[in-house]
């Protein structure tokens, strides 16, 4: 038993909160690499580093970093400095390193985790994309070449976190739906990994949509969810023969599944809502979720005094930017969609290097 003294000397030295880091460098190494269609190749990473990695659920659309590494004048592979993650921040540590050894990074989303394996792994699906000359990015360059005992870094979340006061601070997870039983997912190739792994994850009682835009037909993949949703793939160059511009199908098949006037909307009297603020996709990042917006955004919502997750349906869209900010204003103004039921995310922008 604790004396009187004892415990007036805890409460004036209180012990320490118990703080994890939310993210942590995992340094894996590449187990195997597969060809899943023209242009997607899964390569799977390994490493008794990753017991530490995780959200305690599903992975759901969980963003990760990938630190490519760079190449030497021989081709060989220039080994990444090691990440201490210091309190300073982790890309603040990595901006400060020697831009010819630290290597590029990129946005990846885990596709399927492994984790309580004997020998934990991850599962990334790498776009294929090149130009006509076959010059592509630093991470489709390197997916290109990569053969299992290769070595990498993977920024991700440390799963220690959720037993902590960080818990559920992790910002890699965009996905959710709260009380909707009727979703739309929206993507194109760069969102097919993040779409499928949310798939999987459904309930028996949701419906919905989930339309997905490849380059060609050669990239449907087989997909399998336990909800009652539609799965519709779009190919642009299968169509009458020719390549249809980005975005063009998506666009038209969200049109058709969700029509005016306000078809979803909490009050779906009220018919059409405000138009959104522009966002110059050119200098800015297009990414709007309902966990994310200020106090003020949500006044200014079609159904302020309704909380985020506390309606009926809920559309997830990512992609070319673009793209998603035409689907953003055809939803919110047009349709009438509370802007707390749409999670918008451009993942990336035509003639720009992703992140």
């Amino acid at each position: 038993m604790k004396t009187r003294a004892a415990a007036a000397t805890e409460a004036m030295n209180p012990a320490p909160i118990n703080t994890e880091p939310m993210t942590l460098a995992f340094e894996v190494t590449v187990s195997s690499v597969q060809k899943l269609s023209p242009n997607f190749r899964r390569i799977t990473f390994g490493g008794y580093s990753l017991r530490d990695f995780g959200v305690h659920g599903d992975t759901l659309d969980l963003r990760i970093k990938l630190m490519i590494p760079s190449l030497a004048a021989d081709g060989t592979q220039i080994p990444l400095p090691v990440f201490e993650m210091s309190s300073s921040g982790w890309y603040r540590e990595w901006l400060a390193m020697d831009p010819a050894v630290r290597g590029s990074m990129r946005t990846y989303t885990v596709r399927r985790a492994r984790l309580d394996a004997v020998y934990p792994e991850i599962d990334v699906d790498f776009v294929m994309h090149f130009d006509d000359h076959g010059n592509g990015g630093p991470a489709a360059n390197w997916a290109l070449n990569a053969k299992p005992g290769d070595a990498i870094t993977i920024i991700g979340p440390n799963n220690r976190a959720a037993h902590c006061v960080t818990a559920e601070i992790y910002s890699g997870i965009e996905w959710r739906p709260g009380l909707a039983q009727r979703i739309l997912l929206a993507g194109d190739e760069t969102a097919i990994p993040a779409i499928s792994a949310i798939l999987e994850s459904l309930p028996e009682y949701m419906t919905g949509h989930a339309f997905l835009e490849v380059p060609e037909a050669g990239d449907f993949l087989e997909l399998s969810s336990s909800a009652n949703v539609d799965i519709t793939w779009l190919a642009r160059g299968a169509q009458i023969g020719r390549s249809r511009p980005h975005g063009e199908l998506l666009q038209q098949a969200v049109r058709k599944a969700v029509p005016v006037p306000g078809w979803v909307g909490f009050k779906e009297a009220d018919g059409a809502g405000p138009e959104p603020e522009d966002v110059n996709v050119d200098e800015d990042i297009l990414w709007e979720t309902p966990s994310r917006m200020e106090t003020a955004e949500i006044i200014a919502t079609k159904n302020p005094d309704m909380p985020a997750g506390a309606m009926p349906f809920y559309a997830w869209m990512a992609g070319e930017a673009a793209v998603i900010k035409e689907m953003r204003r055809y939803l919110v103004r047009d349709v009438g969609i509370d802007r707390k039921q749409v999670a918008f995310m451009g993942y990336w922008r035509q003639g720009k290097a992703e992140g």
